[in-house]
């Protein structure tokens, strides 16, 4: 009987141990698998931010496709998103322009990081109107999006050194694919002729695009959809086609196509004849899933379909 309770008491307790040691075991895995959670504003940071982090970040972007940052209120779960995540990635530059009392508060509890204010301001582009605003836009410019994108890799190695190896290898694999990106685009955009290099579009997303390119750009609309536009803004538009004999206009993904298409309709009244050359993506990406739903995919379909409308 004796013999039976020692017994008892050597299974118990190794029963114990073994329970233990199990905890221990799935506790430092978790603690090993853990990823960082980050939060962003527009899809092309989050596009970043997973190309960047990888493995060890689980991104969630605010804004998907069609959604226009310029406008943009945070809803109740957006809040949620926000105070759930370990870091906040989002533009700057007054992108968010309804959203900045909020990273202003977050910032106190959190990383906050405006990527795009990271930018030397020599390197930035002013709105032609008012030298005060900055264009916010500066992921059309391939080398000053690397530069905002140098803030991603900082802030992930700030909050997570361990990994710091990891991140920078990923970083220079995904510049490199921007810089072949890049090098895609100037042999394409070559092939416009000089008297079609005007870029119209419904707001002035593409200055920095068309700065990089050499390409005269006109939106309907300033730099913030958030901004008027009037009958005489449609008749600039109107006269600078006709002037230039310009045969293609572009819609934007996350804008409404009626200003558009009161310029196509202005110019057809001069005897003019104008075609939508196609949809760009200017603040927002495509579906997720979808080529055009990485950067890579958004700025070649860009690309693609200027080429493909003006040359």
């Amino acid at each position: 009987m004796k013999v039976a309770r020692v017994w008892m008491f050597f299974m118990v307790s190794m029963l114990l141990l073994s329970v233990a040691a199990c905890s221990n075991e799935s506790t430092e895995t978790g603690n090993e698998n853990e990823k960082i959670h980050v939060t962003t504003t527009i899809a092309q940071i989050a596009d970043g931010v997973k190309n960047i982090g990888g493995e060890y970040v689980e991104v969630d972007s605010l804004m998907g496709p069609g959604d226009d940052p310029h406008l943009y209120k945070a809803s109740h779960s957006d809040i949620q998103k926000l105070q759930n995540a370990d870091i906040i990635f989002y533009n700057g530059l007054h992108l968010e322009g309804k959203m900045l009392e909020i990273f202003e508060n977050m910032s106190k509890e959190k990383p906050a990081y405006a990527i795009a204010e990271a930018i030397p301001e020599e390197k930035l582009r002013k709105d032609p109107q008012d030298p005060n605003i900055i264009d916010p836009h500066i992921w059309f410019n391939i080398d000053l999006w690397k530069l905002a994108l140098t803030e991603v890799k900082k802030g992930l190695i700030e909050l997570d050194p361990e990994h710091k190896e990891e991140y920078e290898k990923n970083t220079e694999a995904y510049f490199a694919k921007l810089d072949q990106l890049k090098k895609y685009a100037e042999e394409q955009m070559a092939l416009i002729p000089d008297s079609q290099r005007v870029l119209v579009t419904a707001h002035d997303a593409f200055n920095y695009f068309g700065a990089a390119y050499n390409m005269e750009v006109k939106g309907l609309q300033g730099l913030s959809t958030d901004s008027e536009y009037g009958l005489g803004d449609i008749q600039h538009i109107v006269d600078v086609l006709v002037e230039r004999n310009i045969k293609a206009v572009f819609i934007e993904s996350s804008i409404s196509e009626r200003s558009i298409q009161a310029v196509i309709e202005g110019a057809k009244k001069k005897g003019h004849d104008v075609s939508i050359g196609g949809e760009l993506y200017s603040d927002a990406m495509g579906e997720e899933g979808t080529e055009e739903g990485t950067y890579l995919g958004m700025y070649k379909h860009n690309v693609d379909t200027i080429v493909e409308a003006l040359k």
